[in-house]
């Protein structure tokens, strides 16, 4: 593990790092934000709504992560002029949050709404019953349950999208894959060590993260 002694290298290690887990946190953010979303949608009562919600997770869930990566580049930012940030690095940051987050959006969808249909019937009949409407049923009544059901995969689904990142260095951000490769690239005779630790630190996170999901899932389950 001597060239991580070297402070450059160990730089370029802990940068490509910090930018996987803004990715992964931001990314997290926007999935669950539009997931919701394209969850209420699926289970509206209104058509247009389902139709959309469902053209949304069957598009997205079946293209590759790396073509939404490369569209936002070359199409949102190279082809459209969306420019983000004025720091380059930071446009590149956004740009692949933005495409992680509409990716990772559809599977969160469909746990969701696999939540929401372990939650009985006759809950959302009784909050019709007493005169709720179909977004405080299911802001008030139905999602809080249904989110105790959806915390193992959401968890896996979350992991995944902290290893999907790495993929956002495709367009020129220098995460942790791009640091690898770099590293590897100065240092050709220390590829086993590079790699070694690369992959270390990925399960050093991501294994507890794992198991901390596991236990809350196993926590706030319902007892039946």
């Amino acid at each position: 593990m001597d060239v991580f002694s070297d402070p450059t290298n160990f730089e370029t290690y802990k940068v490509g790092f910090l930018w996987i887990l803004k990715l992964t946190a931001a990314g997290t953010v926007g999935s669950v934000v539009l997931g919701v979303v394209l969850a209420a949608m699926r289970v509206s009562p209104i058509p247009v709504l389902r139709g959309f919600g469902t053209g949304w997770v069957n598009l997205f869930r079946n293209t590759p992560l790396t073509l939404i990566v490369f569209f936002c580049y070359f199409g949102l930012y190279s082809a459209l002029g969306l420019e983000l940030s004025d720091d380059i690095d930071r446009n590149n940051y956004w740009l692949g949050v933005v495409g992680l987050s509409v990716y990772t959006a559809a599977f969160v969808c469909e746990a969701i709404r696999s939540g929401i249909n372990t939650v009985p019937a006759g809950q959302a009949e009784a909050a019709r019953a007493i005169g709720m409407s179909f977004l405080q049923t299911l802001t008030v009544v139905i999602l809080p349950q249904a989110a105790r059901a959806v915390v193992a995969p959401l968890g896996s689904i979350f992991i995944a999208l902290a290893k999907n990142s790495t993929i956002v260095g495709t367009i020129g951000l220098m995460e942790s894959s791009s640091a690898m490769k770099e590293l590897i690239n100065a240092n050709g005779d220390a590829v086993v060590p590079i790699f070694l630790v690369f992959a270390g630190t990925f399960a050093l996170v991501l294994i507890p993260t794992g198991y901390l999901f596991g236990w809350l899932a196993n926590r706030l389950a319902v007892k039946r």
